[in-house]
């Protein structure tokens, strides 16, 4: 039987990450990542753990049919480790919280608590989150920034005492050596095997894993057929742009090109890679190209720019965020490809963060998520707008030009919401 475990908490920073972490090196060579919501980072954390792709789940992208196709899809290990996004019930009211996510595919949760500073109000906080929603599945709670195993055990005991079914699981010592000594959550380089072990022995030394693995074990999930617009080949050669620049793909939108297309080549911009001339369509997802450091590595990429001009003469070009600003003119004082006369400047804070429904001129409304810090500043006249954003004072949509297509937001193209393969 395989086993899954869906790990949240009350809000961000209460340790889901490093626990998510800890488990992924603990089941590496059994393990498959998932990650609730439309994050591109965590993702990345796990893969380089787990050595195996992470694979987002979003309840507002996706109804609850193809929420199953696509876990069951992925879910080829024994074991599926599932990190939550915030508080375990924050996005509900999209229907993108990891309480959804784990009531729709029927996974057992486990709640990541801090008990630093407390320990009857711990039982508190665990009793009012068992209670607000009865159909939730929290099996388990492991503590966090504990003292002491006097600390732990005082904790515990009130726990148990008022919240009935739920395995507490251990704990996690405040203060551990090994992330004092590393910025975790900040650099993908740090995580080599060895720092990755020695933070999991920590993370996990005094963690009861037969109780959790007890409380893991699930169901095959049922699905019903394909929830998705069938497949039909493209005689066509797809060109993914994918490098550390351009380095925000999910999973399945990668492994849906090759559903879709005969021939996917990848294409690194950042060591200056040339699109090939039989390209049909060319596809940069987002990523940074904003920033001095992320500029750095594409600024001196001439083949690869100009291979792209030459493309964009007559074939077909798709751009998510960062592809996006690459194609526009400029951002501040750095030049881009000026294949679509945009220009765009950096912010010091978020233009942009959540979830996002727009309306394409067809009248067909596509759902997706967007989060950048940079803005349009000057852009030809909306009715080259691809789509109208409908949440209240979002400015612009995206836009066409011939063959090109290009948008802040971020999709899931399984779901046919990659305008540019209508």
């Amino acid at each position: 039987m395989k086993k899954a475990l869906v790990i949240s908490a009350i809000a961000s920073n209460q340790g889901k990450t490093l626990l998510t972490m800890a488990l992924l090196q603990h089941f590496k060579k059994s393990v498959r990542p998932y990650k609730c919501g439309p994050d591109f980072i965590d993702p990345q954390f796990h893969q380089k753990i787990a050595e195996t792709p992470s694979v987002n789940l979003d309840g507002y992208m996706m109804n609850e049919e193809q929420l199953k196709w696509i876990f069951a899809n992925y879910m080829n290990k024994e074991v599926a480790i599932v990190e939550g996004v915030m508080g375990f019930y924050d996005g509900m009211d999209k229907g993108a919280s990891a309480y959804d996510i784990a009531r729709t595919l029927h996974l057992p949760s486990l709640l990541i608590l801090d008990a630093g500073g407390s320990y009857i109000t711990v039982a508190a906080v665990l009793k009012g989150m068992k209670e607000f929603r009865l159909d939730n599945t929290i099996k388990a709670v492991i503590l966090n920034k504990v003292s002491s195993q006097m600390h732990y055990d005082l904790v515990k005991k009130y726990l148990e005492k008022e919240v009935k079914g739920i395995k507490v699981c251990g704990w996690i010592q405040k203060g551990l050596k090994s992330l004092c000594s590393t910025h975790l959550g900040l650099d993908l380089k740090e995580l080599d095997t060895k720092v990755m072990q020695e933070i999991s022995h920590e993370i996990l030394e005094h963690i009861e894993l037969d109780i959790l693995e007890s409380i893991m074990e699930i169901e095959d999930v049922n699905i019903n057929g394909y929830p998705f617009t069938k497949v039909i080949q493209k005689e066509e050669t797809c060109v993914l742009i994918k490098d550390k620049n351009f380095s925000f793909v999910y999973y399945d939108n990668l492994e849906y090109l090759k559903d879709l297309y005969k021939k996917v080549v990848l294409v690194d911009s950042t060591k200056d890679e040339t699109i090939p001339s039989e390209a049909d369509i060319v596809i940069i997802p987002g990523g940074y190209v904003e920033t001095e450091e992320a500029y750095s590595c594409i600024a001196h990429s001439e083949n690869f720019k100009n291979s792209l001009l030459n493309h964009a003469k007559t074939k077909k070009v798709y751009a998510e965020c960062a592809g996006l600003i690459y194609l526009g003119k400029s951002c501040d004082d750095k030049k881009m490809s000026g294949i679509l006369p945009i220009t765009f400047e950096l912010t010091s804070k978020p233009e942009r963060l959540g979830y996002y429904k727009c309306e394409l001129k067809s009248g067909e409304i596509i759902r997706g998520h967007a989060f950048h810090y940079s803005k349009i500043v000057q852009a030809p006249k909306a009715d080259i707008q691809l789509y109208k954003v409908s949440k209240k004072n979002a400015k612009g949509g995206g836009y066409i030009q011939d063959k090109i297509k290009a948008t802040y937001l971020h999709t899931m193209w399984r779901l046919g919401n990659i305008i540019c393969l209508v």
